[in-house]
């Protein structure tokens, strides 16, 4: 079984690129953590809350060509 586990290991490159493909996929988490990011955040959730609250226009109906 320990042939097993050494074949299962990255070696330190596939190791390293791994790590950075993992960092970068959280840089986006992280990025809304900064401080005054939480006013955006209440501005896009103010905003989505208004846009249900507004009714839908009704799509304008298609003539018919029988006259």
């Amino acid at each position: 079984m320990p042939d097993d586990a050494d074949e299962r290991a990255l070696d330190p490159r596939e190791e390293a690129r791994a790590r950075r493909r993992d960092r970068e996929a959280d840089a986006e988490a992280r990025d809304l953590m900064r401080p005054g990011m939480g006013k955006v955040f209440k501005q896009i959730q103010d905003a989505q809350a208004k846009a249900a609250r507004e009714p839908t226009k009704p799509k304008p109906r298609r003539r018919s060509r029988r006259s």
